[in-house]
């Protein structure tokens, strides 16, 4: 399934049905007197968050989304059946825009959270209703409401519990691959990683945390170079940073900064939220001395840093109830768009 963060669907609530006009007919009671029934309310679109959704694919081409109408009342006091409700589930994290104003409506942060997207019109009342003591027999009912009806832009914002953050060919696949059942694409070219990717590490005794591999940060991305721009609004609910970086590359430290300086550069509050660094391909000859160096360039900084191993899985356990201990003591943090002032 292609990871699509982007849709826009148009809602529309069922309208109400119509009262009913009617008398009582019944032997030895000619004059009954009115007896016309309500019409049903029309169903509701309603947008439901779950976690079984990870992308808004479905909608990129399923775009209408139409409740059922309510039905006519009819005679002998029977009002119409209210028409059924139309549930549309979309990934937890997703953003509910009006296409046409821009404002934002509705943000399902939790899994099974509703919002109501378009209300069912109101049913009509049947002429029981309008008879009066000057008037027994009256011949009016009203009409059922139009539902509502709108145009929705979608956004996803991924609700990841660790972001795994750095450039490309720097292992983040993966080590989401070695934590968790996740099977991400991996090769050695830049850019394997189109899309995010999700993995659900369960250590014993501790709840389940979700880790989302972020691609496309390099130098610029915060301009939209490689596949950051596109990207990078996913990592702003993510709970806790961890920052992946090459010992085998020829600049360790330097990667870390580029990374960080591209997350900065789209919001500056992301350069101060928590992080942990994974120093990967530990399992490669003469990593050492630049784990070290690494080791001491951080050591002011209060980052903690993990020598591991996505390859041979060295380190990740401990790496993974790092991550837990963490998570247990960091709140959710609130999004944050691009800095105004950036270009």
């Amino acid at each position: 399934m292609r990871f699509i963060d982007e849709a826009i669907i148009e809602v529309a609530a069922g309208d109400g049905g119509n009262g009913c006009v009617s008398f009582l007919r019944q032997r030895f009671r000619p004059k009954g007197g009115p007896d016309g029934g309500d019409g049903g309310r029309g169903g509701d679109v309603i947008l439901e968050a779950t976690r079984r959704k990870i992308t808004l694919a479905d909608h990129s081409y399923l775009r209408h989304f139409r409740a059922g109408r309510g039905a006519h009342g009819m005679g002998s006091d029977k009002n119409g059946r209210a028409g059924e409700d139309k549930i549309v589930p979309v990934p937890v994290g997703t953003l509910v825009y009006d296409h046409e104003t821009g404002e934002l409506l509705a943000d399902l942060t939790a899994d099974g959270q509703r919002f109501l997207a378009a209300k069912g019109g109101k049913g009509g009342l049947g002429n029981r209703h309008f008879a009066t003591s000057t008037n027994q027999a009256p011949r009016r009912a009203t009409p059922g409401r139009p539902g509502q009806r709108r145009t929705l832009r979608l956004e996803l914002k991924l609700l990841a519990d660790v972001g795994l953050v750095g450039l490309p060919n720097a292992g983040k696949s993966s080590l989401v691959a070695a934590a968790s059942r996740a099977r991400p694409k991996v090769a050695d070219y830049p850019f394997t990683t189109l899309t995010p990717h999700l993995g659900t590490v369960q250590l014993p005794g501790r709840d389940p945390f979700i880790l989302a591999d972020i691609p496309g940060l390099v130098a610029g991305a915060h301009r939209g170079a490689g596949l950051g721009l596109r990207f990078l609004k996913h990592v702003e609910r993510t709970r806790l940073f961890l920052y992946v970086v090459d010992l085998a590359g020829e600049d360790p430290l330097g990667d870390l900064e580029t990374v960080r300086a591209e997350l900065m550069a789209y919001h500056r509050s992301l350069g101060e939220r928590a992080a942990v660094v994974a120093a990967n391909k530990v399992d490669l000859p003469g990593t050492g001395v630049r784990l070290e160096e690494l080791r001491v360039a951080l050591a002011d900084r209060g980052m903690e840093i993990y020598p591991v191993s996505a390859l041979t899985g060295q380190g990740v356990a401990e790496l993974m109830e790092a991550l837990a201990r963490r998570l247990e003591t960091s709140g959710r943090p609130e999004g944050a768009g691009p800095d105004e002032d950036e270009p």
